[in-house]
């Protein structure tokens, strides 16, 4: 009588790296654990399987890799130098496979996991830093990852997994993120202290048609509400610089470079003049994204949860 025996997987000199990887992976902690104590049974017993599995669990590593890893006298055992010599990488292996749970265990830890926090350049110098003092206050020992960028540079971070949240403008609209409004910044025309307007309080933003501006790269999104408002005031801006960063475009203004449309300062700028814009309405949504369907470690949640409670009260009047 022919007994047909179960095929189990097994390497060739074709097979590439996955398939070596998803057939010996689970056979190193058992490989260390004898070569440890160069004894079968005292392994199978510190690892809490039975002996014969850890039995097989060596002779099928040896015909994978075509080579002895271990002499054999009884159920004593001895490393040969090519065992010697996969031992250790294996503990380095191992090593960095501990050290990762370590720390993803770590970093989803209620009261001193990580979050990975992406905002605006023009939301770090007050907004985010008051934002996490407050959260702090009572959850004192969660660390954060902070990431200033802009827009959609921060929503693809989102979608690679490299954020966990984000404070961005406009508020997105896509299938794959979860995005909510959280306030309005309004946005000011910025020129030069000794302009033509340095004197007006208000202003319509169609007076501003024949000025040369200073703006946002494009890809930002204060760049896209830029040409946005300008086009509803009947105009194109004609742009002689564009930057990264919104004190640098105030800084250019104050040097006489052009006029801009900026959110308010963290602190007075000298050299500038900064006024109302009436007409269109002159405002910036912010709002706080995350990846749909994405799940939230307790400290994500818990920052989640105290953003969405800042509802209109996110930024300072």
């Amino acid at each position: 009588m022919m007994h047909q025996q179960r095929s189990e997987p097994h390497l060739s000199p074709s097979s590439d790296t996955e398939d070596i990887v998803a057939i010996l992976a689970p056979r190193l902690a058992y490989f260390a654990g004898v070569a440890r104590t160069e004894h079968v049974t005292r392994a199978a017993q510190e690892m809490q399987v039975p002996q014969s599995t850890l039995s097989r669990a060596m002779v099928r590593l040896e015909h994978d890799l075509g080579v002895d890893l271990f002499a054999r006298r009884g159920r004593t055992v001895s490393l040969t130098p090519a065992g010697r010599t996969f031992l250790a990488s294996v503990e380095r292996a191992l090593a960095e496979i501990e050290r990762a749970a370590d720390e993803v265990r770590a970093d989803a830890d209620p009261a001193t996991g990580k979050v990975a926090f992406g905002f605006l350049h023009t939301m770090g110098s007050e907004t985010v830093p008051g934002l996490i003092r407050a959260f702090r206050a009572d959850h004192p020992r969660v660390r954060f990852s902070l990431v200033q960028n802009y827009g959609e540079a921060m929503i693809e971070r989102l979608r690679s997994g490299e954020l966990d949240l984000c404070l961005t403008s406009p508020v997105p609209d896509a299938p794959d993120l979860v995005a909510r409004r959280l306030d309005e910044q309004k946005l000011r025309l910025v020129v030069p202290a000794d302009h033509r307007l340095a004197s007006r309080r208000r202003i319509r933003l169609a007076e501003a048609a024949d000025e040369t501006f200073v703006t946002l790269e494009p890809g930002y999104g204060l760049r896209r509400i830029t040409d946005d408002l300008c086009q509803q005031a009947g105009f194109r801006p004609r742009v002689a610089f564009e930057g990264e960063e919104a004190e640098t475009l105030r800084g250019l203004v104050a040097a006489g470079l052009g006029v801009a449309l900026l959110p308010p300062p963290a602190v007075p700028r000298p050299g500038v003049v900064e006024l109302t814009v009436t007409a269109p309405r002159a405002a910036r949504e912010i709002g706080v994204a995350w990846l749909d369907g994405h799940p939230d470690t307790p400290p994500v949640a818990a920052f989640k949860k105290f953003l969405l409670s800042k509802r209109g009260t996110l930024l300072p009047e």
